[in-house]
C-alpha cells in the first residue's frame, strides 16, 4: 500500500486528526501560513487566493487576496463553491464545505527537509460538470505525489451561473478567471512550499480536463504553466445558454439579470439549476466555457491550433466513459456512444489541431474494467493517477480488490510527465493508428503501448450531447 498515513487515520476529506501531526509553517509572499505535517508530507488547505465572490464580488471577476495581515491557519479545507452535490450518489467523494471564501486552494509538499527540491508542481482542476464538484474530495490527495517529489495545489473555482453565466454587464467564464488568477497565486507563492514555480503543469479531469484543454487554447492561458495535462476532458461549449437562463429565472422568480440571480443565494441558485436538468431528463451540459470574449476568442479546437504549441500535452479518456454497463463492443466500434463523441473524439481532434506544435502531444486510454459498475467507466482512473486506492469510497467504486501495480505504473508515468520527462510512447499526431499508452485492459498487460485505440469513426463532436 503506496500510503504515506494509514487509511483508518484519515477522515472523509482527506485530512489526518490531529493526532501525531504537528504544525508547519511558510513564509510567502501572500503571508504567512500554517499548516500540518507529518514525517513525510506537508499540508496547507483552504489558502485563499482572492477576495471572496460576495455582495458587489459575487458576479465581477476575482480580486487578488491582499497580505494575511496575522498567520493563516490551513489545517482544513476551505469552503467549496458547491452548495448541492450534481447528483445524490457521485463516484468521487465531493463534500460540500460551508462558507464564504470559496477561491481558496490547497498545497500538499514534501517535508521541509527533503533535499530533492526545488519540486515540480501539479495544479489540479476538479470536475463536476461545471456545475459541481469539490477540490476537498479524499481522491485529490496529493501525499502519493508529495512522496514522489512532486507539490501538488487543489484549486476551487466558482460553478454554475455563478461561474459562467451569460448576463449582461458580467464578465464571462468568471470560472476560468478564477483559475487564472489561482495560477498567477502559484507562479508567486509557491517557491515558499518547495515548489518550482517555472515548472508548473495544470491538469484535470472531466469538467476540469475541459478546462486545461480550454486554458491551454486561450491566449490568457500563455506562461502561466508549462505542461498539461487532461483527463476525460473534450470541447464542452454549451448551447442556448440563455435559453437557459431565462428559464431558471422563470422557475427562481426573478428577472434572468445579473440583479435577479444575486438576489437568489448561491444555493438556491444551484438547486434550480438541478432541479430544472431533472424535470428536463436533459443531462446535457448547460453552463460551462463561453467562446466569444478575451480569454476565449476562439472555438477551444481551434484555439490549441493556435495557442500553447510550446507546453507538451498529455491526455485521455476512459474506454466506457459514462457508457459503462450498458454498451457492448459493437456499439463502440461503431462511435454511436457518448463515450466516443463527447470525450474520446476530443483526443485525436486535439492531436491533429496540435499536429505543427513544437512540443508534443500523448495519448492514453484507460481501459481497466470496474468489477463495481461493469467497465472503464467515468471517473475510475483518477484514484490510480493520483495512486489513493486506500482513500474513502474507492472499494465502492473500484471494487475491493483493484490492481496496486496498475496505480503504480499510472502514477509513475504521470510523475515522470511532470518532472519533464517524456513519455516512453511515441507522440500522437491524429491520424489513425495513432500511439497511445493503454492502460489495464482485459488479458493485455497492465500498460502497454499500442495502436487504433482512438480509431472508431464517431459523430462530430458538436452533434454529441451529455455532461461530465
Amino acid at each position: 500500500m503506496n500510503s504515506l498515513d494509514a487509511p483508518g487515520e484519515r477522515s472523509e476529506m482527506g485530512v489526518p486528526p490531529a493526532e501525531g501531526w504537528g504544525t508547519v509553517t511558510v513564509h510567502a509572499p501572500a503571508g504567512t501560513i500554517t499548516g500540518r505535517r507529518s514525517r513525510q508530507v506537508r499540508r496547507f488547505l483552504g489558502i485563499p487566493y482572492a477576495q471572496p465572490p460576495t455582495g458587489a464580488r459575487r458576479f465581477a471577476a476575482p480580486v487578488p487576496r491582499g497580505r494575511f495581515p496575522e498567520p493563516y491557519d490551513a489545517s482544513r479545507h476551505g469552503p467549496t463553491a458547491q452548495r448541492v452535490p450534481l447528483f445524490a450518489t457521485t463516484t468521487v467523494p465531493e463534500p460540500s464545505v460551508p462558507g464564504d471564501d470559496v477561491l481558496n486552494l490547497g498545497v500538499v509538499a514534501p517535508a521541509a527537509d527533503d533535499d530533492r527540491g526545488p519540486f515540480p508542481v501539479i495544479v489540479w482542476i476538479h470536475g463536476g460538470g461545471f456545475l459541481a464538484g469539490s477540490p476537498a474530495s479524499p481522491w485529490y490527495d496529493g501525499r502519493a505525489f508529495a512522496r514522489d517529489g512532486v507539490v501538488c495545489v487543489t484549486v476551487g473555482y466558482r460553478l454554475g451561473v455563478d461561474g459562467f453565466a451569460v448576463l449582461d454587464d458580467v464578465p464571462t467564464n468568471l470560472g476560468l478567471r478564477d483559475l487564472l488568477l489561482a495560477l498567477d497565486w502559484v507562479r508567486e507563492n509557491i517557491a515558499a512550499f518547495g515548489g518550482d514555480p517555472g515548472r508548473v503543469t495544470v491538469a484535470g479531469q472531466s469538467a476540469g480536463g475541459a478546462a486545461v484543454l480550454a486554458l491551454l487554447s486561450s491566449p490568457a492561458g500563455e506562461g502561466r504553466f508549462q505542461r498539461a495535462v487532461s483527463l476525460s476532458g473534450g470541447f464542452f461549449e454549451p448551447r442556448a445558454v440563455r435559453e437557459f437562463l431565462g428559464r431558471l429565472g422563470e422557475r427562481l422568480g426573478v428577472p434572468a439579470t445579473r440583479a435577479g440571480f444575486a438576489g437568489r443565494t448561491v444555493e438556491d441558485v444551484q438547486r434550480a439549476v438541478l432541479d430544472l436538468r431533472d424535470e428536463s431528463g436533459d443531462n446535457a451540459l448547460v453552463l460551462g466555457p463561453f467562446v466569444g470574449d478575451d480569454i476565449l476568442p476562439l472555438p477551444v479546437a481551434e484555439g490549441l491550433a493556435m495557442h500553447g504549441h510550446d507546453v507538451p500535452l498529455l491526455l485521455g479518456a476512459t474506454g466506457d466513459e459514462f457508457d459503462s454497463g450498458t454498451t457492448e463492443g459493437a456499439a463502440r466500434a461503431a462511435g454511436t456512444r457518448l463515450t466516443d463523441t463527447l470525450f474520446r473524439a476530443a483526443c485525436p481532434r486535439t492531436a491533429k489541431v496540435r499536429r505543427g506544435a513544437r512540443a508534443g502531444t500523448w495519448l492514453y486510454s484507460f481501459e481497466w474494467p470496474s468489477p463495481a459498475l461493469g467497465g472503464a467507466a467515468h471517473c475510475v482512473d483518477i484514484p490510480y493517477f493520483f495512486d489513493v486506492l486506500d482513500a474513502p469510497r474507492v472499494a465502492e467504486a473500484l471494487g475491493t480488490d483493484p490492481p496496486q501495480e496498475l496505480a503504480t505504473s499510472m502514477h509513475a508515468d504521470l510523475v515522470a510527465f511532470l518532472h519533464g520527462e517524456e513519455p516512453a510512447w511515441a507522440r500522437a499526431t491524429g491520424t489513425l493508428g495513432d500511439p497511445a499508452r493503454e492502460y489495464g485492459r482485459t488479458g493485455a498487460p497492465l500498460a502497454a503501448d499500442t495502436t487504433g485505440v482512438f480509431d472508431p469513426v464517431v459523430r462530430p463532436v458538436s452533434e454529441a450531447a451529455g455532461a461530465c
